[in-house]
């Protein structure tokens, strides 16, 4: 049975903290602290959120076979080189929602309505005939939205009486698909043939390097810019941190042109020793300057002209 485990990729589990941003910024403008944090609410969360994704991979699986075995590395997969059961496959599937569901229902209604809202994207990502994954740009943007829906199932860990801002839920929405398209980079480099890419993986038919690099660039744009208007409506003194951010952002797009990049395997990306590096001094800025206030920079946010005297 290790094949049928193995499809539900629990190595990528780790993904899924990506919920706890979405419990900072619930702590961070709502009337909570974190000695409100219900640690059972917060472990049923994380776990709903693993059943569901995990349902995902395993339809994905299952239906990506015919084509992952044009990819050099994903052709030994379980499920393109072993006898794996249709029947089985789907009963994985079912259970794995199940479980999701009522573990998401230990957390609050918003929270199970958002499990939901992903476990739908994921059929809408794979599924035919709608299989999103297909379509350029519509591959990236619709399984980056995945991010901003862990963002808001974070919230609800914290808070089930209101929504996030758009600011973030846009920034952290486009930031899933800078790492997506620059991800879909990697692997059109790695691939090297244009007409194999197409073959593994359709969408490829349509890019190229330079139209996925250029969409990358596109999506961290409006990240950033998104981020920074979330930043000066809600604590100005985080802009600080944004220089760190920029570097993030041009250190991950310099790794996707490494040989067999970690970029195209995201859950692996905790072994990038520089990369977690500066992902620990971001949480560090964070951190120190969510109890630092800058006066001068709330100055800057005022629409006076700043006057010069002539001689």
């Amino acid at each position: 049975m290790k094949n049928y485990v193995k499809i539900a990729r629990p190595d990528h589990w780790i993904k899924n903290f990506f919920i706890m941003p979405g419990v900072a910024i619930a702590f961070l403008l709502t009337e909570h602290s974190i000695r409100d944090i219900n640690i059972i609410k917060l472990i049923c969360a994380f776990f709903a959120t693993c059943m569901i994704a995990s349902a995902n991979y395993v339809i994905n699986e299952w239906l990506d076979a015919p084509f992952d075995k044009f990819h050099p590395t994903k052709k030994n997969r379980p499920v393109v080189a072993e006898n794996m059961k249709f029947s089985i496959v789907i009963a994985e599937y079912i259970a794995l929602i199940i479980v999701g569901v009522i573990l998401s229902l230990l957390v609050n209604k918003p929270f199970l309505i958002t499990s939901l809202i992903l476990l739908f994207m994921g059929f809408l990502y794979n599924v035919k005939p709608f299989r999103t994954k297909d379509i350029a740009y519509f591959d990236v943007l619709s399984e980056s939205v995945n991010n901003m829906l862990r963002l808001m199932m974070g919230w609800f860990v914290v808070t089930d009486s209101s929504l996030p801002p758009s600011s973030i839920l846009i920034g952290y929405w486009m930031s899933g698909a800078f790492l997506m398209a620059t991800k879909r980079f990697a692997e059109y480099r790695m691939i090297g043939n244009p007409e194999t890419a197409g073959l593994y993986r359709r969408s490829f038919k349509y890019y190229s390097e330079k139209t996925l690099l250029a969409s990358a660039l596109f999506y961290s744009l409006v990240s950033t810019f998104c981020l920074g208007v979330f930043l000066i409506k809600y604590r100005i003194e985080y802009l600080l941190c944004m220089p760190l951010v920029f570097l993030l952002f041009s250190y991950y797009v310099a790794m996707a042109f490494d040989p067999d990049s970690a970029v195209q395997r995201p859950e692996k990306l905790f072994k990038e020793k520089t990369l977690m590096f500066m992902v620990f001094v971001i949480i560090i800025a964070f951190t120190a300057l969510t109890f630092v206030n800058v006066d001068f920079l709330h100055s800057l946010t005022s629409n006076e002209l700043v006057w010069v005297r002539s001689r």
